[in-house]
């Protein structure tokens, strides 16, 4: 099993910046790809960002490539989203997940454990 914690949500204006993390316990960390989703009011939730376990690759959403960034310290058992250059349409709940695997994958059903979630909210 593995837990994980999501933070750092929050309303910020179009424009700023957020740094979102999540902490994971349980399992060993650097054995799981990580990945961030986002779930918007009355949509389905979508693909952000996903890292490999060791951080070697990344992989992006083209809604997001060149404004976010994922990262990650596995001796801190934490992986974090950096968001820059927020838009309005960035407002959403925003998920970590795990995947325990080599691959990193964009679809929601390659992750087998999920955070609670940490809303964001951008104003325009």
């Amino acid at each position: 099993q593995v837990q994980l914690v999501e933070s750092g949500g929050g309303l910020v204006q179009a424009g700023g910046s957020l740094r979102l993390s999540c902490a994971a316990s349980g399992r060993t960390f650097s054995s799981f790809a990580m990945g961030w989703f986002r779930q918007a009011p009355g949509k389905e939730r979508e693909f952000v960002a996903a890292i490999s376990w060791s951080g070697g690759a990344t992989y992006y959403a083209d809604s997001v490539k060149g404004r976010f960034t994922i990262s990650r310290d596995n001796a801190k058992n934490t992986v974090y989203l950096r968001m820059n250059s927020l838009k309005p349409e960035d407002t959403a709940v925003y998920y970590c997940a795990a995947e325990q695997g080599v691959f990193i994958y964009s679809s929601r059903s390659a992750y087998d454990y999920w955070g609670q979630g940490t809303r964001v909210t951008v104003s325009s």
